[in-house]
């Protein structure tokens, strides 16, 4: 009964991610943040994370069989960024089944983008395990295909910390300043809170990450927007 009534409610959004799951506990568990308890999510985000490096890879290799390494490289890391995942985490309208602790409900403010890209890679993960590869490669490209449509090899693919490192150059100012500002959680399973300082401007902005490089990231896109104001 409980497996027909999971089905049932999550219909809509296994009709978004072109999936639907055999065994209902699995995408339950993608949907738990630690915040609210076990089992949770984070293995699945650890699994999926790897299967998704895996798909997004075959996929440019087989759109742009000419394409060098290094630019393979760079459009990659522009698709698996922590900004690109929680923006199409919101595509298929993963908010609305994450589950999260008191803490991290309290203040009302919308999910913290670190929470849902895990939340989507541990999606992934989920279908991995109850579909197979091709399953979850299916998954990946169909939630991908306007970004994979949107795609401009020659284009900029550089990340929020090197356009902000370009822009500081150009306008002759010093390089920011990253410092981290709060680290939480067992040594193992990590979140980051990095501010992201250009004192020449004024401008700070904290991210956070479940590593220091996303971190990082965020608060050089936070410092971006700032300047674009």
């Amino acid at each position: 009964m409980s497996n027909k009534k999971s089905s049932l409610r999550l219909a809509p959004f296994e009709k978004k991610i072109r999936y639907s799951f055999g065994h209902a506990a699995l995408i339950e568990q993608a949907f738990t943040h630690r915040s609210f308890g076990s089992p949770h999510n984070e293995r699945l985000e650890f699994l999926g994370d790897s299967v998704l490096g895996c798909v997004i890879a075959e996929t440019l290799c087989a759109r742009y069989p000419a394409l060098p390494e290094g630019k393979l490289t760079r459009l990659r890391a522009g698709l698996v960024r922590e900004e690109s995942l929680a923006a199409l985490a919101q595509t298929i309208d993963l908010a609305r089944y994450i589950k999260l602790g008191e803490g991290e409900r309290a203040s009302g403010a919308e999910i913290k983008p670190s929470i849902l890209a895990d939340a989507l890679e541990a999606v992934f993960g989920a279908i991995f395990l109850d579909g197979g590869y091709v399953a979850a490669r299916d998954s990946i490209v169909a939630i991908y295909a306007p970004r994979f449509d949107a795609l401009d090899p020659e284009g900029s693919t550089k990340d929020a910390k090197t356009r902000l490192q370009e822009f500081l150059q150009g306008a002759r100012h010093p390089l920011p300043d990253y410092r981290v500002a709060t680290v939480l959680g067992a040594a193992h399973r990590q979140t980051f809170e990095v501010e992201c300082i250009v004192e020449a401007l004024g401008l700070r902005a904290i991210g956070s990450g479940t590593s220091r490089q996303r971190a990082e990231q965020q608060a050089a896109e936070g410092v971006l927007k700032l300047v674009e104001r």
